[in-house]
């Protein structure tokens, strides 16, 4: 598998991972084909995810900018179309505590502020027509060790505190009887926004919305070979592309986890590829629903180090994930997909016999300091969006709004993600090591503390 710490390009047109959401979405919309032949043009950006297409859409519909795309395989080949499709309000894994002390009120609530504007034009733009599957709203947090229900209801009462959140508490016996019957949780907290949703067909919803507004998009191009050309105010950004050649005067990198090796100094070494993992079970008959009293369609992710996140589709079946392998190498070495099947056997031992029907990995990128960061160099010309720390579903679309803003040459608000750079990772060439060091510390902490 294409390991971003390894390898100097994700491809040329590969194909979708065998995945359930590439089986059940359809057939990819309309789109500018390869780039072939020399092209200029005012902004280019660099992949077609949830972050670039944004981009795009905010662009043309904002400030009259019709930027070209530029995907090195199909649409939402990347993280877009390989999560878990989970629409949540939220900052990465820096928690609003965290950042009250570090920066204040004021700050905490203007990231705030951001996560809920990034929900709310996510449900606006479904609302133009998207047809991603929606279900029920409600996102439960579920506590995987008694004591892990104390640390939940003090996030709890101190989100109510903070933001007049409406969150409900609920004890094992509550979450067991109107919600499902997960043996691994002992109570839980359930927030009434939040919601899952077919995350590929929501990234083609943002790619025919930003083609309507003006965008070309040319997928099986990607940039091989990056280059500047003239002096000070007269430079260029020159991208090379197996049949083409774009010559931008502004260049958005919209890359995220799927970011190659060595691709740009401006974030070499700010970020960490990580992998995770989804399984997509069989049918549950109504039988084995019952039997684990499976009533609900919210999303749901529990209290570990290292998180387990699942939800029953709209077919019922249940969308499983965690984390994978290490390296591209291992991803496909079924340990990974066989260790989730057997977590959710325990969660429900009902499901015992449960096979699954498709499994997947995908690259998410971590940041230093647990946040993304929407930033650019000194000359204004080269913008970048990364590090969601696996919680960009929603804020990739507010990220990709504020890009477009800031590529317009417009006031973003004073907030850290804005106005920050990702930091550096020290030791970078270790990063793996680090990585393998944290999913020890979490096995023990899971399983001790």
């Amino acid at each position: 598998m294409y390991d971003p710490l390894h390898d100097k390009s994700p491809g040329c047109g590969e194909k979708f991972p065998h995945s359930y959401w590439a089986d059940i979405s359809g057939t990819p919309p309309e789109d500018e084909g390869q780039l072939k032949g020399n092209i200029e043009v005012d902004v280019a950006i660099i992949g077609a995810g949830y972050t670039g297409l944004s981009c795009a859409l905010h662009l043309a519909r904002e400030h009259g900018i019709k930027a070209t795309v530029l995907e090195a395989n199909q649409t939402a080949w990347g993280a877009s179309g390989r999560n878990g499709g989970f629409i949540l309000k939220s900052s990465g894994r820096k928690a609003y505590s965290t950042m009250q002390k570090q920066w204040g009120e004021e700050v905490m609530r203007g990231i705030y502020q951001e996560m809920c504007e990034g929900v709310d034009t996510v449900k606006s733009l479904i609302a133009e027509g998207i047809d991603c599957d929606p279900q029920e709203t409600g996102y439960i947090r579920v506590a995987h060790k008694p004591k892990m229900l104390n640390s939940l209801i003090s996030t709890a009462n101190l989100q109510r505190e903070m933001f007049g959140y409406d969150v409900q508490i609920l004890s094992r016996e509550e979450l067991h009887q109107q919600y499902m019957a997960d043996q691994n949780a002992y109570g839980a907290i359930r927030y009434q926004d939040g919601f899952g949703l077919n995350p590929l067909k929501l990234a083609r919803g943002y790619q025919k919305l930003a083609r309507q507004a003006g965008a070309k998009i040319h997928c099986a191009s990607p940039v091989e070979n990056w280059h500047e050309e003239g002096h000070k105010q007269q430079k260029v950004q020159v991208l090379h592309t197996p049949n083409g050649l774009v010559k931008a005067k502004k260049v958005v990198i919209a890359t995220n986890g799927y970011t190659p090796k060595g691709f740009h100094g401006l974030i070499k070494n700010r970020t960490l590829p990580v992998l995770s993992q989804v399984i997509v079970t069989q049918r549950l008959t109504a039988e084995q629903l019952a039997a684990c009293n499976f009533l609900t369609s919210n999303v749901v992710m529990d209290t570990r180090a290292l998180k387990y996140y699942y939800r029953k589709l709209p077919d019922n079946r249940i969308l499983f994930g965690g984390r994978g392998a290490i390296t591209g190498k291992g991803a496909e070495d079924p340990y990974f997909a066989n260790r989730l099947l057997a977590v959710l056997k325990t969660n429900f031992p009902a499901l015992a016999e449960i096979k699954y029907d498709y499994t997947w990995s995908g690259w998410l990128s971590m940041s230093l300091d647990d946040m993304p960061h929407i930033y650019q160099n000194e000359q204004q010309n080269v913008f970048y969006a990364m590090g969601y720390c696996g919680s960009g579903v929603s804020f990739t679309v507010q990220a990709g709004k504020r890009l477009a803003q800031k590529v317009a040459e417009q006031t973003v608000p004073n907030l850290p993600l804005y106005q920050k750079a990702l930091p550096k990772f020290p030791f970078a060439p270790l990063r793996r090591v680090g990585q393998w060091g944290y999913f020890q510390y979490g096995k023990v902490k899971d399983n001790w503390f």
